[in-house]
């Protein structure tokens, strides 16, 4: 390891996610995702994960890739609609999925990270969401207690970084990687450009340092889109 907090490998950054993991990865879709750490990832061929993400890519790509090569024990995400090889794995049994609504998803992986054990939502209330929760009622209302998540690791991608380890992220691939950063034990940030110390403007940074252990330079990144809908002329 060099230059502050900067690792020169994906091999390297990886190498100590071990079978049995959680690892909370950043992303939406396929926007912001950590695409080359993922890949590392698949090739490490670490396995039985608890994956903590808005989805899980698709059959191809992202975290889809770990799911393909039956790498994934367990998945906690929002959406799972474009994945056909999850839809067969979740009804052969082969793998485990907690669906939890988005929102209190994002709440949960920032609860996690602020250290806030629990926290009370009518999200769910009356449905197979809130089977086996807490209840409490609140002014008449009444709300479930969903827990906050703290990854072992967690997998993020950023559009600048600093040595120290403060991340800037682009327009909508923000999404829920400042929330995965703040909840990993240990986290791992690839980006498209690392800068100097004292480059980037302290207002615009959106993740510090504090919370990023490992950052590294990704090239060549892909523009995949996750679903391509045209009109025919």
């Amino acid at each position: 390891m060099k230059n502050g907090k900067v690792v020169n490998s994906f091999t390297e950054v990886i190498q100590d996610i071990s079978d049995g993991a959680t690892i909370i990865v950043g992303g939406f879709g396929l926007c912001g995702i950590p695409e080359k750490a993922i890949l590392a990832l698949r090739d490490q061929g670490t396995k039985d994960l608890t994956i903590v993400s808005n989805n899980c890519g698709v059959d191809d790509w992202g975290l889809g890739l770990l799911l393909a090569n039956k790498q994934i024990k367990k998945m906690v995400s929002s959406y799972v609609g474009e994945n056909k090889i999850f839809e067969k794995q979740f009804l052969s049994g082969e793998l485990e999925v907690e669906l939890v609504p988005q929102g209190t998803l994002a709440e949960r992986i920032r609860a996690g990270g602020a250290g806030i054990p629990g926290f009370y939502t009518a999200t769910g209330v009356g449905t197979p969401i809130a089977e086996g929760k807490e209840h409490k009622e609140f002014n008449g209302r009444t709300y479930l207690l969903e827990e906050g998540i703290v990854g072992d690791f967690a997998l993020v991608k950023a559009w600048k970084a600093d040595p120290l380890g403060n991340l800037v992220f682009r327009k909508t691939s923000r999404n829920f990687n400042p929330l995965a950063a703040m909840s990993g034990k240990i986290t791992i940030a690839e980006v498209e450009e690392i800068v100097g110390v004292g480059d980037l403007n302290p207002d615009e940074i959106h993740t510090p340092g504090i919370y990023v252990q490992r950052v590294l330079l990704g090239t060549n990144y892909e523009k995949r889109i996750e679903r391509r809908t045209v009109v025919q002329a």
